[in-house]
């Protein structure tokens, strides 16, 4: 059975709110990530294999994996926030679980528990193969901050 949250859609507004701030993230550039999916209080990040984003034994770093997690979460919570918001991160904790291996990971940002001024959200990272089979590589859990957006 399909998780339905998978299929919800945040309005016009707010996808683009989030996308055009991932599209500003220099280092989510740098990795070659994409936003996949946004709704309310959840969002999927896929992050292609690539020998840059490796380490030695040509696994997905636990940099990169960690990276792509955060960044999900973060902008899980920031759908649920109005427009006069933005998100920091307090801390997170990620447990890597296997090698970071496959055609490309898919970091999934879940919101817990939303607050107004801490949310909690659950992260996961699944390693992804070309024939669509998924594997668990990383879980986590995140605290984020809601602070107002800078005046520019």
């Amino acid at each position: 059975m399909e998780d339905r949250t998978q299929q919800e859609q945040v309005s016009p507004a707010v996808q683009k709110r989030v996308q055009d701030s991932f599209n500003l993230q220099g280092l989510m550039s740098h990795l070659g990530a994409q936003i996949t999916h946004i709704g309310p209080g959840r969002v999927h990040i896929v992050l292609p294999a690539r020998r840059e984003v490796t380490q030695q034994h040509g696994y997905v770093h636990a940099g990169a994996t960690s990276a792509i997690a955060d960044t999900a979460g973060g902008y899980a919570a920031l759908t649920l926030f109005d427009e006069d918001s933005e998100v920091l991160t307090v801390e997170y904790k990620i447990n890597l679980l296997a090698p970071a291996a496959g055609n490309h990971l898919e970091a999934i940002g879940t919101v817990l528990k939303p607050g107004r001024t801490l949310t909690v959200c659950q992260l996961e990272v699944y390693g992804v193969q070309n024939d669509g089979s998924r594997k668990l590589v990383a879980n986590g859990q995140q605290t984020l901050i809601r602070v107002n957006r800078p005046a520019e």
